[in-house]
């Protein structure tokens, strides 16, 4: 009967272990549909990130073109400043001749008489006289056509000057504009982020309340025994550190950081955090305090097989990351194995 009995237990545990194995908690629909909305937000960024690079450098060359327009207006105001104290001077110059040589002629004539040795010298030194009046009308004249023509210019420059400023304003309008959704969206994916948390924190609570009930209902914990409470604090850091080598390839012999097999993978991860694992995982498994399977916190090592010879890393909600076996990649699944075995905190 004692046999019978024995059979009986043995064959119950078996079938709550199966049960484990095969119906894990169901993932919350609404989690897909957060996070694909969440992938299309950060393509909207990722476009919106090249959009504002392009408006960056529209906006940086018109500032050049209208910067080099303000500067060919300053120089030509000032060449046109230049050009009107040149004929300004040289009208007076003119003025005085013309007075000299036109108003007071005979007082003029008389002084260079007495310098003049001849009739013939007196005759051509009047004569230049008379040029050099001309030349400097000539020069005049010459400079009111150059300032005509440099005015023509400034009022060219001042109506392109300001067709620049209005397109280095369209230029800032876009930036401000684009940027404005990038905010919007920034403030979406945040919201979404958040929404996504909390739910995976939900779908974590229900997962460990499923597995602590499972647990509960149970003599024994499969494959190992019941343990006290752990009373060191978890290494739930290296969580984090072990996701970033999700995708990883298993290598037979790899301890990283491209490649692993299962305890050169946790090994690697737990070395970042300072602490130093044997090399196999049934050594491993020795290393710290043992966890009961309802104790169980993210960053506590969990182990398969008998004799042991796989492990992974817990990382809440009933699920682990591991570096399963040839021809996959690191990855997280449920913790629904039949051969766990014991878990330790390291």
């Amino acid at each position: 009967m004692k046999f019978f009995l024995s059979i009986f237990k043995v064959a119950t545990v078996a079938v709550l272990v199966l049960l484990l194995s095969v119906a894990p908690v169901a993932a919350n629909p609404n989690i897909s549909e957060k996070r694909e909305e969440a992938r299309r937000v950060k393509a909207q960024l990722d476009e919106l990130d090249r959009q504002l690079a392009l408006a960056a450098e529209d906006h940086n060359e018109a500032r050049v073109a209208h910067g080099d327009l303000v500067r060919k207006i300053e120089s030509t105001r000032k060449a046109l400043a230049e050009t009107n104290a040149r004929i300004e001077q040289l009208q007076t110059v003119l003025s005085k001749s013309t007075d000299s040589m036109y108003r007071r002629g005979p007082l003029n004539f008389v002084e260079v008489l007495l310098n003049t040795d001849d009739l013939g010298e007196l005759s051509a030194t009047w004569e230049m006289l008379k040029e050099i009046n001309r030349q400097e009308a000539r020069n005049v004249a010459q400079l009111k056509e150059e300032r005509i023509k440099a005015q023509r210019y400034e009022a060219e420059l001042v109506t392109k000057e300001a067709e620049a400023k209005a397109v280095v304003q369209t230029m800032e309008s876009r930036r401000a504009t684009i940027e404005s959704k990038l905010n919007e969206r920034r403030r979406m994916l945040t919201g979404l982020e958040a929404e996504i948390a909390a739910l995976e924190r939900e779908e974590e609570a229900r997962a460990l309340a499923v597995l602590r009930a499972s647990v509960a209902r149970s003599s024994t914990e499969p494959g190992g025994r019941r343990f006290p409470p752990p009373t060191r604090a978890p290494r739930s850091e290296v969580v984090n550190i072990a996701k970033r080598y999700l995708g990883a390839p298993y290598r037979w012999g790899a301890e990283g950081p491209n490649s692993f097999d299962c305890s050169g993978f946790t090994q690697f991860v737990f070395r970042q955090v300072g602490v130093n694992l044997p090399r196999v995982s049934r050594q491993q498994i020795r290393v710290g305090e043992r966890v009961s399977r309802n104790d169980l916190q993210p960053g506590d090592l969990v182990f398969f097989g008998n004799p042991i010879h796989h492990v992974g890393i817990y990382v809440g909600g009933g699920r682990y990351i591991h570096s399963p076996r040839t021809g996959d990649v690191v990855s997280i699944d449920p913790l629904t194995r039949r051969d766990f075995v014991g878990a330790s905190r390291p």
